[in-house]
């Protein structure tokens, strides 16, 4: 079941979802909340690795991802430029923190989209039981550079109650890779294929 407006609410005030900080009454719509973009960026560093082998027998070694991407910083009154064709990671200025028994869905603005900015790759499910910042995966498909601006709305939350918690809370598990994250992290895929 997808929550209103209204049932946003409640579950704020009652502790059960966590937005900080605190999003004013003209972030929450009819069955979301915009979230805004933060000041940290990760993008891909070229000439660092030959390649990126996704899958046994090569697999990939998590120095070959912290190699592929640097860290940017954005400082205030700043935008970071996304180029036609590039793809870049960012965060949200919110901590987002989830109940075992709710899971967030992130959608991508659709002005935003309309000038070619898609918001997530792929990862726009929020597992129940997440807790930390929400990382953002951006693609620029359009003929444009694009300017991004710290603070500016980037992207909407919403939710659905589950029929019954899940027994696999993410922050709880010992194998979560992006618990707590207050910052965008390159991907871990390397711990998927140790395990």
């Amino acid at each position: 079941m997808k929550l209103s407006d209204t049932d946003i609410r409640r579950y704020m005030a009652e502790g059960r979802i966590a937005i900080d900080p605190v999003p004013g009454e003209d972030a929450i719509g009819a069955m979301s909340v915009d979230l805004q973009l933060g000041d940290s960026f990760r993008v891909f560093v070229p000439g660092k690795v030959s390649h990126v082998d996704l899958a046994p027998p090569g697999g990939i070694k998590g120095r070959d991802i912290e190699a592929l991407m640097g860290h940017v910083e954005v400082g205030e009154n700043e935008a970071f430029y996304l180029h036609p064709g590039e793809f870049a990671l960012g965060i949200t200025i919110q901590r987002v923190r989830l109940p075992a028994d709710v899971a967030g869905r992130l959608d991508g603005r659709s002005s935003l989209a309309r000038l070619g900015l898609m918001v997530h790759a792929t990862a726009h499910t929020i597992d129940p039981g997440w807790d930390g910042r929400i990382t953002l995966e951006f693609f620029n498909c359009g003929p444009l550079p694009l300017a991004m601006r710290p603070g500016m709305r980037i992207c909407a939350i919403s939710f659905e109650a589950l029929m019954s918690p899940t027994s696999k809370p993410y922050a709880a598990s010992p194998t979560a890779k992006y618990k707590d994250q207050l910052a965008p992290l390159p991907s871990r895929l390397a711990s998927d294929q140790s395990a």
